[in-house]
């Protein structure tokens, strides 16, 4: 997971004060309740009186200096210390190779828990890493014996940012979602006085834009509460996140459907849809289906810092119905001009043409962003750019919006709606 330097020191060996604010600020990594059990016959062959008969280690390591566990620097393909390699000093036998640099002793870090003599279960020392320099951390549990195979462990790790819970690459987001809503609310609000002043002439398709205005909003600011509430609990409750995956859904598809109907002429050179609007809701309901799917998968999976390989087939329906309501509301388009050509409706034809050609810009920004989306994940398999990874889902929800503006300001209210 990406985490960034601790603001201000702290002391791994004082255990935690409830009078003290003694989380702000700092970057740990905290181990607790960690328990391993070894199979039941690797027990049975120990010594009841030998103190250390297995070994699990826990390293903590920076992705940059991965190549410093095993035995690379030694010319070895080894992960485990060998005799050999141990009577050249270089390391212990039955340990897991680590190269120290002196200029940083603490990555990688190693943090070992020894069973004893027949036991079949040891307890890890409750241990608090703090983290100096910023970076994408992982964590490995590893052991050298082969009689530990089958070993199983239980327990959690906590794992803090020096402003929160939130992991490195989403903590960017709180803001940005924040910033988002506010955006939608002033949105909202000039087009409020927009409406109030031409309330008599307002058509059905404002109120259309009304709710995407408001479903925006909503979505924005459910966004910001579930990750204000993530980053200062380290919990994500259903419920909240629940909710805003279904704004998101629920506004996503509104906002495509919104696309397909302005560009069908609705409310502008046609007053009702006809038997056509059974295929839109269609569409609609298959696509909300399935973006509500995609992102209940995503949200209340496992939160980390790492990319979902598993998950990435679930784009795809989603995306091939993104490439029919592209597709049809193009088609749609390219009617309508041709219609308010023949009718020789000028100011109407203008309008449309603006609206073609800001759509034709955010679908050329779309494609770019995709194919730079698929560059940034195929160059970055480790997540070493996790700082940068947030502007990926930003990105989305910020051409979403500006289309909204563009859209608001077509079609804002007047006292001639369908000129």
């Amino acid at each position: 997971m990406g985490l960034y330097a601790s603001k201000l020191h702290v002391d791994p060996d004082k255990k935690p004060s409830p009078e003290e604010n003694h989380l702000n600020g700092k970057s740990f990594i905290r181990f607790k309740s960690i328990t391993f059990r070894r199979p039941k016959e690797s027990a049975e062959k120990k010594n009841e009186m030998q103190q250390k008969t297995g070994l699990v280690e826990a390293i903590i390591v920076e992705v940059k200096d991965r190549e410093k566990i095993g035995g690379s620097y030694l010319h070895s393909a080894a992960i485990c210390c060998t005799p050999d390699l141990s009577k050249e000093g270089s390391c212990n036998v039955g340990e897991v190779i680590i190269h120290q640099d002196p200029n940083y002793p603490y990555n990688p870090q190693r943090i070992q828990t020894f069973f004893e003599g027949k036991t079949e279960e040891t307890t890890m020392v409750l241990q608090t890493v703090e983290i100096n320099h910023t970076g994408m951390y992982y964590l490995y549990f590893m052991f050298c014996d082969p009689e530990l195979m089958g070993t199983t462990i239980s327990g959690r790790t906590v794992w803090r940012n020096p402003e929160g819970y939130l992991p490195g690459k989403m903590a960017p987001l709180m803001t940005y979602f924040g910033l988002m809503s506010l955006a939608y609310l002033g949105l909202g609000l000039v087009w409020f006085l927009w409406s109030v002043q031409y309330w008599k002439d307002i058509i059905q398709l404002q109120y259309h834009i009304t709710a995407v205005i408001g479903l925006g909003m909503c979505e924005m600011a459910l966004w910001y509460f579930e990750y204000a509430n993530f980053n200062a609990t380290g919990n994500r409750p259903m419920g909240i996140t629940l909710w805003a995956v279904t704004f998101t859904a629920v506004k996503k598809t509104v906002s495509r459907l919104l696309l397909l109907v302005v560009s069908m002429g609705y409310g502008v050179v046609r007053p009702t849809l006809g038997g056509v609007i059974f295929k839109v809701l269609l569409l609609g309901l298959t696509y909300f289906v399935f973006s509500e799917a995609l992102g209940l998968v995503e949200n209340l999976g496992n939160i980390d810092d790492l990319t979902g390989k598993a998950r990435l087939f679930l784009v795809l329906p989603v995306s091939l119905l993104d490439a029919c309501f592209i597709i049809w509301i193009f088609s749609a388009l390219s009617q309508t001009l041709e219609k308010l050509q023949i009718r020789r409706s000028m100011a109407k034809f203008a309008l449309y043409r603006k609206f073609t050609n800001s759509l034709a810009i955010s679908v050329l920004l779309s494609i770019a962003w995709v194919g730079y989306e698929l560059y940034f994940n195929a160059a970055d398999p480790l997540s070493e750019l996790w700082q940068r990874a947030w502007i990926i889902p930003a990105f989305w929800n910020l051409l979403a919006f500006v289309l909204l503006v563009v859209i608001c300001s077509l079609w804002a209210p007047s006292n001639n709606p369908t000129r």
